[in-house]
Order: structure tokens, then sequence, then C-alpha cells
């Protein structure tokens, strides 16, 4: 009886290393996530891991705590490891030119996650969502519930843009002001701080604290007065409108007498849909990661079995020293009417995170 044990455990043991052999055989793939301080970030790098693992390649997933050393530090360590394909999201995609140079000429194969790369001719593929899409669905969102289409107005606005150091956020911006653009011409919405353009309203490592304080300034400095309101806040992402909604319920509104102005989101984080359903936050914009992963892996994959990467855009993102061929995803309008379908039916979320 001993015996037989002794020879299932040698058994057991030949064949996690023969797992993990393979696994290396096949492909070791460094990961690198910028932060966990938003949900989303984790969940990206859980399902880089399962579908690199379930394809038969060892991942090497690292999380730069929002510190841009920190990332080139991880980054330059995985190279130094010997890994086959590096897939980024980038805390400011415009310093890693070096490392990446460097990892190029060691035959790596780099991969931008989410937030395209800038000034590196190293960046070989891109995945993404439609970002431009996005910011014209947060747009449209405030546009529709204004009754702007029809010339209802003039209502008040506030803008608010994500990090400066993230490329995404300026498609964010420039997508949402194709929208609001016209209206703003004509005055039917009016910006009462006058702080336009993402060198006055970016917020930088996407803060929801800085957003919040920079609310508090706004509220304070033009809408003091008798009969001054905020009717819509463009908010290109969840953590910062959690943030702008705290500084307004601060100042009374959520209530009878002042209602919460349309505030618009991105992401779909836990604690946003919480405040779509209790009428706070209007919108969120939900991008499905574990698709986003999904067509990564695929082009890892790809990249390692030597056919073609999938990709279907080849003239959007040019990074500054060339166009990077990538994949987009389509983004999804999330509010109160179809919230469960869209997060719930599918899987992405159980109800009981929400309730």
């Amino acid at each position: 009886m001993r015996f037989l044990k002794t020879a299932v455990a040698a058994l057991a043991l030949g064949l996690m290393t023969l797992g993990s052999a393979s696994a290396a055989e096949k492909g070791s793939i460094g990961v690198s996530m910028p932060t966990k301080s938003s949900a989303r970030w984790i969940a990206d790098g859980a399902n880089m891991v399962k579908y690199l693992e379930e394809k038969g390649y060892k991942a090497d997933l690292q999380y730069a705590d929002d510190d841009i050393p920190n990332q080139l530090a991880q980054i330059e360590n995985m190279v130094t490891k010997g890994v086959n394909v590096l897939v980024i999201a980038a805390i400011d995609g415009t310093t890693l030119t070096d490392v990446l140079h460097k990892a190029h000429e060691k035959n790596v194969k780099i991969i931008a996650y989410d937030r395209l790369i800038r000034g590196s001719a190293d960046v070989d593929y891109y995945a993404t969502f439609d970002n431009f899409q996005v910011g014209v669905i947060q747009a449209s969102y405030i546009e529709s519930a204004l009754d702007l289409k029809a010339g209802k107005g003039p209502f008040n606005i506030e803008l608010f843009g994500g990090s400066p150091d993230d490329n995404n956020a300026f498609f964010f911006y420039n997508g949402a002001m194709s929208v609001l653009q016209p209206y703003i011409d004509s005055k039917k919405l009016v910006i009462g701080s006058g702080q336009t353009g993402m060198d006055k309203v970016s917020t930088l490592r996407w803060d929801g604290a800085v957003a919040q304080a920079r609310m508090d300034n706004l509220l304070s400095a033009f809408y003091s007065g008798k009969g001054k309101r905020v009717d819509a806040v463009l908010s290109p992402y969840d953590g910062l409108s959690i943030g702008i909604i705290s500084s307004l319920k601060g100042v009374g509104y959520g209530g009878k007498d002042l209602p919460m102005p349309v505030v618009t989101g991105q992401d779909a984080e836990v604690q946003s849909v919480k405040s779509i359903l209790a009428g706070e936050q209007r919108s969120t914009v939900f991008k499905d990661t574990r698709e986003l992963a999904k067509v990564t892996v695929g082009m890892v994959d790809a990249l390692l079995t030597g056919s073609q990467p999938p990709i279907n855009d080849t003239k959007t993102y040019d990074n500054g020293k060339k166009v990077v061929p990538s994949y987009l995803l389509k983004p999804v309008s999330v509010d109160k009417s179809n919230w469960k379908a869209i997060l719930i039916d599918s899987g992405y979320y159980k109800e009981s995170q929400i309730h």
C-alpha cells in the first residue's frame, strides 16, 4: 500500500513537472499592469493569467502600484528572466522607450494593452476598446438625458478629463466633444467655469480625490449664487464620478430641491453600478475586459505560433513613431434600464455583488 501511494505521488509530481515544463516550453509571457487601486485592472490581470494558462503559456503578472520606476524595473526584470512576449498596460505610455528597445533586441514581442505606448517603434500590436466611441457614448447619454436634440436648454455642464499621461484620455475627451461642442457653440450647453481642453480638465492618475477637490472648487467658485446649478458633468471614469458625486452631495445635490446632475462614467465598477441604482450616477460605459484579455492572448498565441494576430484597425493609433496595428472592441452604454442584462446575465458580475 505504501509503495502504491509513493508511486501515485511520484506520478503526480512527474505530471506537474511535465505540465510546468511544457508551459515553459510553449512560452513565458510578462504581463505588466499599472495598479490594483482600480477593480478593473485586478480583473484584467486575472483574466490574462487565466486565458494564457489555458493556452499552455506561463504567465508572469506584476502590478506597479501606479509607480513609473517600479513598472520600468518590473519590465526590465521580465526581460532579464527571458519572457517571449510582453503585455503592458502602461502607467505613462511615454516612459518605456529604452526598456522596450532592449526587449526588442532580444526578440521579445510587445503588445500594448488598453493604453497605447507612445514614442516607441518597438510596439508590435495594440489591443483596446474603441476609445473615441467611449467618449461619444458618454456625451450622447448627456445629449439624450437633457433632450438637447429637441432644442431644450440652456443647461450648465462641467467637463472632466482623464489622466494626461494616458493616451486613451484624449480619445475619450475628443469623442465626447465631437457630440457636445455643437451644443456648446449654440449655447444650449454652458460651461459655467469656462474650463475646456485637456490642459484644464484632466485628472492626473485618474484620481477620484483630485476630481472631488476640483468639483468642490468649481461649485464654490461658479455655482454658489442663488439659482445657479450644475445640470450635467462629463466624467470619463467611474472612480472620478464617485468623487464628483461626493462633492455634489456635500453641497446638497441629490435632494428634492436640487436634483443630481447627469453624471457619466466608465468601467461599470461595482460602486458605480450601485450608485446608478441609487439614482446618483446616471450611466457608465462597460468594457468587457474578459473579451480584451481573450483578444490579447489570441495575439500572443499568433505571434508565438507564426500566424497573423487578429487586428481590425491599421490607421487610428499613431504613437509618434509608427501606426500600431490594433484590435478595437466595442464599448457598451449601461444605465438603470439595462444593467442586469449587460452585467449580470453575461456573468460579468453576480447579482449578490450589486445588491
